[in-house]
Parts: structure tokens; sequence; C-alpha cells
């Protein structure tokens, strides 16, 4: 089996996406020489399948998109893991008719829970597909960081709406139904069943340097944001929180 590590190695991590690499790596490190059932709900194009896939692993992604979808097969072929990528038009609360119960050791859930009408049967769902001791990798969005973002920009009443919103949404203009902040998302999970393990921000800087500068020392970002990921206040403060959680054995 092709190590995670070796994978990321032909690829350039991004500070979207090398923060939530380090904590799925420690986990298949974990189970090092096992071939995993992944599910990757809301996992579009193939970004995080194709190279679990490539790692040895088999990978069903659910998204909504046929579009997504069509473009995540394209992708898997092309990195000739079309074998191991199995892909599933469908809804986030609707994995029963997908996955079999208690199924699966990893479950992928990025960037759904702030867009559903519902989080809890999503949450639900998730649970119910892990094997007991399996692994749930959830990423959501900030409500800090969004506060802060709309107050740089001038707009301060919106920027108030946020923060004063139970659900940390600006209204009907917002794109985003919810945000969190890391209390807010650990207990969603726990409500579940879950047991949170770690908590992480994601682009706790990148998106308040100038593009200048962060496309300018793209290792050197990478690595602060990597350093400052699980340390309060900065944690607290990035555009999107990664939870890592587990269903007790």
């Amino acid at each position: 089996m092709v190590r995670l590590g070796d994978v990321e190695q032909t690829r350039t991590l991004t500070p979207r996406t090398a923060v939530i690499w380090a904590v799925l790596r420690a986990e298949l490190d974990r189970r090092a020489g096992e071939r995993l059932s992944v599910l990757d709900v809301g996992g579009g194009t193939g970004g995080f399948a194709v190279p679990l896939a490539e790692a040895g692993h088999r990978v069903t992604v659910v998204d909504a998109s046929p579009d997504a979808l069509a473009a995540l097969t394209r992708r898997a072929a092309e990195a000739g893991v079309a074998d191991r990528v199995r892909a599933r038009q469908g809804d986030a609360d609707a994995l029963a008719g997908v996955v079999e119960p208690a199924s699966v050791d990893l479950v992928l859930c990025h960037s759904v829970l702030e867009v559903v009408d519902d989080p809890e049967p999503v949450t639900t769902a998730l649970v119910d597909a892990l094997r007991p001791g399996g692994a749930a990798s959830v990423l959501v969005a900030g409500r800090a960081a969004a506060v802060l973002g709309r107050a740089m920009n001038g707009q301060l009443d919106s920027a108030a709406a946020l923060a004063a919103d139970p659900q940390g949404t600006a209204g009907g203009r917002d794109s985003l139904r919810r945000r969190y902040d890391a209390d807010g998302a650990a207990a969603l999970l726990t409500a579940a069943g879950l047991v949170v393990e770690e908590i992480h921000g994601v682009r706790v800087l990148a998106d308040l340097l100038p593009a200048a500068v962060a496309d300018g020392q793209p290792a050197a970002l990478v690595e602060l944001e990597r350093s400052l990921a699980g340390r309060s206040p900065y944690r607290d403060l990035a555009a999107q929180l990664h939870v890592f959680a587990r269903r007790p054995a």
C-alpha cells in the first residue's frame, strides 16, 4: 500500500489543506497496513477522495451535484484509481440508502454542515455510517473570522448582525445558514455520539494576508498555519474549524 505521505509529496499542500492532511495522515498511520473504507460526504470533485484512493483506500463520495461527480469520475480515472472510487449522487442526510450502517472506517464531511437545512440529522447519519472506533473529519465555517472579515471590509452592519445571530449568519443574503465556534462544533458532534479528539483552525492567516505575501511565500505560510492551527486564540480566529472525532469502540 502506498503511504499517504508519498502521495502528498506529488502535490503542493496549501493553507486550505495542509492542516487537514496532517490530521488525516496521523489517523492513517495509526492504522497502517489496513485498507480503509472511506465515506466523503459533499466530496465534490475528489480533492481528498482521489489521494486517499491513491494511497490504497476505497472511497465513496456522496454529493448532490452531478457535475461535480462527473469531474470526480474523470479525475479518478486519470489517476488510475477508478476501481477504488465510487460516486453517488445524494444528500448528506440520506446516507442510509448509500452505505450500510457501521460499515465505514473514516468519514469526511467538509463544508457541509453550514449549508444543510438541519445539521443534526446529518451528524447522526455520519455516526450511523461509522464502525465502532471509526473516525470523522468535519470541517465547518468559523464565526469569528466572518465577523472580522466583514468588519475589515467596512461592512459593519453585517458584522454586527453576524456576531449577534445565534446561528452565526448575517441574514437573507448570507450564503451560509450557520457558522460555528469551537465549542459549538464540538457540542454538535458530541450530541450525535462522537468523542472529539482534536480541533484545529484552517486558514488562520491565509485570508488576512495580502496576496503578494501569501503567493510570494507559500511554503512559509503553510508552516505558519500548521504551527498556529491548534493554538488558542489563533485557532478560534480561523476561517474554518477542523474537528476530528471518533465513534466509541
